[in-house]
């Protein structure tokens, strides 16, 4: 059912498990049913975040040294009042998160980064309805240790792929911010002519080109774009967070015990879906300004690849211990430091972070860190008002184009042409003249019958090559359509992908302003199995 926000406005929801864009994995995550229920904790289509918030209530967390870092953090911003708000709301016992978590692509990198916030933003608020006397603060954890700087370091904008060239390697958030000047020039030549370009365009050059660091400049544009909803930025990448996890990395590098924990989990996995993440023997790397490199147990010595660095097992445990911030956990660890120094009750993520959260439930229960309400992050397809004219005239949904475009298109012609494009009675005389055939063969030699067999399948095959034939020709009459077609399905899904898993942020915000965060979180359904299509009128 299609609803009206505004005259200009529309929006309608469609199950994420008719999409054909989502893993099989996600599908029976989102129905809460078997054989995926064992592997988390809370109904993710009903969490239960009254026991959430009393099971974290148990929880001895450090809210002095998670406010008094975020502070650290953020002093040299100008913090909004929304932001220091929710940093004092940290303090006291009856406020509690709601996270989700994000490498520091630069220039947000794709649109469901957007997506991630916004639905944080509305559970906070949705929560702080249904829990008087409680308080709920967003949260965006920052991976600003992930090295994958291929990933990172692009976005895709106006049909092309823009790249920072930079030869730094380790932690893309400790790279300089140095040459991405020139990024923002060719921004500026692709959306500068866009109404809101202008103020969006000097929040960049204040993020990247006023701050020495990507993490740095990824905190001050987020703050910029999101501070006004009082969401709060975390970088983990900070000692006072990392020395909270020593026990846990203590654990890791002398025992090994999530590789065999995780393992057994991902065995019960495998027998039914694909496994996301595959632990490590170590599920630590050893981090450095230009150097992110695994650590590696070779008989009674700790070796860090790629240096000359090695450790025995009391200088391992005194570097740990003088300095933590040097140890960084991999997928398998990051999120029991999200939920060690976090008041957290829900994690909004991706479809494939969400598979790993469900490797991950039995690692958090042995070290004693409550495992959250995972919820899989809102997916959004924005379809502008010119998009919306073609599909009218054509007398198609967006819907439609969830479809493989040449199925769509045969679909099409079939609708609206007169011709007889399916030979279906054709098909029927070919079966009845063939077993009469066959009946008329073994009364005469019962071998026969595979000959009469044979000769029905060339002529079936015969059949659906002339339909094929009947289908292009009649094709070619609807060219104007298919081209039409094919324009829209390539605008809305670039690449054959999801819009929101290539475009960026950007041009939307240049042509929008702040007014497409409003829509989006008007639009936003915190836990729902539905993927959400707005459409300009």
């Amino acid at each position: 059912m299609i609803q009206h926000i505004n005259p200009a406005i529309a929006f309608h929801t469609i199950p994420i498990a008719e999409t054909g864009y989502f893993s099989p994995i996600i599908a029976n995550f989102l129905s809460g049913q078997a054989p995926l229920r064992d592997f988390y904790e809370y109904n993710p289509a009903a969490p239960d975040f009254a026991m959430a918030m009393k099971v974290k209530e148990g929880q001895a967390l450090r809210r002095d040294i998670l406010a008094e870092t975020l502070y650290q953090q953020y002093r040299h911003l100008e913090i909004r009042e929304e932001v220091r708000a929710n940093i004092g709301l940290l303090q006291a016992t009856n406020t509690f998160t709601v996270c989700t978590a994000h490498q520091p692509n630069i220039f947000t990198g794709y649109l469901y980064f957007v997506y991630k916030i916004l639905q944080t933003v509305k559970l906070s608020r949705d929560l702080a309805l249904q829990y008087p006397g409680k308080h709920f603060v967003p949260v965006y954890y920052m991976g600003s240790e992930d090295a994958d700087l291929d990933e990172l370091g692009s976005i895709f904008l106006d049909g092309r792929k823009l790249t920072w060239e930079t030869d730094q390697t380790g932690a893309v958030g400790r790279m300089r911010t140095e040459g991405l000047e020139e990024m923002i020039k060719s921004i500026g030549d692709s959306i500068g002519y866009l109404p809101h370009a202008p103020e969006l365009l000097e929040t960049l050059r204040k993020a990247y080109l006023g701050h020495g660091n990507i993490q740095e400049a990824t905190l001050s544009l987020v703050n910029d774009l999101f501070g006004c909803y009082g969401l709060v930025v975390l970088i983990p990448d900070h000692p006072n967070f990392k020395r909270q996890l020593i026990p846990v990395m203590k654990e890791e590098l002398l025992e090994q015990s999530s590789e065999k924990i995780v393992t057994k989990t991902i065995d019960k996995l495998a027998a039914h879906f694909k496994v996301q993440a595959t632990p490590r023997e170590i599920n630590l790397f050893y981090l450095r300004d230009y150097q992110r490199e695994r650590i590696v147990k070779d008989g009674e010595v700790w070796k860090v690849l790629h240096t000359p660095l090695s450790f025995t097992r009391d200088e391992l445990l005194a570097e740990l211990e003088a300095n933590p911030e040097r140890f960084s956990p991999n997928v398998i660890l990051r999120g029991i430091l999200q939920e060690t120094i976090l008041p957290n009750i829900a994690f909004i993520g991706g479809g494939g972070e969400v598979a790993y959260w469900l490797e991950l439930k039995d690692l958090f229960h042995h070290h004693k860190v409550p495992y959250p309400a995972v919820l899989l992050r809102n997916s959004f397809l924005w379809v502008r008002r010119e998009e919306h004219a073609r599909l009218s005239k054509l007398g198609l949904s967006p819907d439609a184009l969830f479809e493989d475009t040449g199925l769509l298109i045969s679909k099409f012609v079939h609708a609206h042409t007169n011709a007889s494009l399916v030979l279906r009675d054709e098909y029927a005389a070919v079966e009845k003249l063939f077993n009469e055939l066959e009946e008329k063969a073994k009364q005469i030699d019962i071998t026969l019958g595979a000959s009469v067999n044979a000769e029905r399948s060339r002529a079936v095959k015969s059949i659906g090559k002339l339909e094929h034939k009947f289908l292009r020709a009649e094709k070619k009459k609807f060219a104007w359509q298919t081209e039409q077609i094919q324009t829209v399905k390539d605008r809305l899904f670039p690449g054959n992908s999801l819009q929101e898993r290539k475009e960026n942020l950007l041009p939307y915000y240049a042509e929008y302003g702040p007014a497409f965060f409003d829509h989006i979180l008007q639009f936003s359904i915190p836990v729902t199995d539905q993927f959400i299509i707005v459409t300009e009128l």
